[in-house]
């Protein structure tokens, strides 16, 4: 299903195959021989999103836009299922596992393997060539690949790269403040989507 999103529709390569309950809205460009399987949703909101030749999004994969941060995946890669990209650059011949979760403003360089429910945080960037082992996070630029049950250095660097900021554009406070305003601005941001038009 290919929509227009606020008068940008999606620009397909001839040669790209995107399945027929796979939802690609906005400004998305999807190069040459790449596939988008069934289920998953490419959504450039107030962004752009640029899928790379040969690339592959696996089944209920998303991969969203955002203004200010495009995301931008490049060839011969491969988005597993389940797995999310938001706002973030992702180089050549990477491979994102099952439920990979990759946030706005990450990099990661050519190459790069983040394994099942790996996480690589807001901001922080792998060299190419990294590794994100299963379930764990990168964070940090340069990033520390830390394990899950390492919380408290995590936190030590994650909280400086500012995630509801760069994320909701609000000041971090308890969920009970600070949720009200995020979940507003969101309603209004998707609200957009009310005007999309279906294209095919």
């Amino acid at each position: 299903m290919l929509y227009e999103h606020e008068g940008r529709g999606p620009q397909i390569d001839p040669s790209a195959w995107v399945a027929p309950n796979a939802v690609v809205s906005g400004a998305v460009r999807i190069g040459p021989e790449a596939r988008v399987l069934f289920g998953a949703v490419l959504s450039a909101g107030d962004g752009e999103i640029e899928l790379g030749a040969s690339s592959i999004v696996m089944e209920n994969a998303l991969i969203r836009g955002r203004a200010g941060a495009p995301t931008r995946i490049g060839a011969h890669v491969i988005v597993g299922p389940h797995a999310h990209v938001n706002g973030a650059e992702v180089g050549e011949c990477c491979f994102l596992a099952t439920g990979a979760a990759i946030f706005p403003g990450a990099r990661l360089g050519a190459g790069t393997e983040v394994r099942i429910h790996g996480v690589v945080q807001v901001g922080s960037v792998l060299p190419a060539d990294g590794l994100v082992p299963i379930g764990w996070v990168a964070v940090g630029d340069p990033a520390e690949v830390l394990s899950p049950g390492e919380h408290e250095r995590i936190w030590q660097i994650q909280e400086a790269l500012d995630f509801p900021g760069r994320v909701f554009g609000v000041e971090r406070a308890p969920p009970r403040k600070m949720m009200p305003e995020v979940t507003r601005r969101y309603a209004e941001c998707f609200g957009h989507h009310r005007g999309d038009r279906r294209m095919a």
